[in-house]
């Protein structure tokens, strides 16, 4: 299978600070996809915000609005002063 080289950032898991997407979409992307991979699993936390500045090379409020987009996606919720948690899987029964 063939893959356009445009998808290679996405594919890596790296961010494409020339594409039309803004960052904190692509960002959004990467952890939704580990989300979904299971590589985040459901009821633990997400990576800081600081770590997913340095991981991604994006600034605090970029690191925010991908955090935002995924609660918005269902992805994760956040409790205060505890953090933000992968969300469970539909279907899945509270342990």
């Amino acid at each position: 299978m063939s893959r356009d080289v445009r998808d290679l950032p996405r594919v890596l898991g790296m961010v494409d600070p020339f594409s039309p997407t803004p960052l904190y979409v692509q960002v959004a992307d990467v952890l939704a996809g580990r989300i979904e991979r299971g590589e985040l699993p459901a009821g633990r936390p997400i990576p800081s915000e600081i770590s997913i500045q340095q991981e991604f090379g994006v600034a605090r409020g970029t690191a925010r609005a991908a955090v935002r987009a995924l609660r918005e996606r269902g992805l994760v919720v956040t409790v205060p002063q505890r953090g933000t948690y992968v969300a469970p899987l539909p279907g899945d029964q509270p342990t």
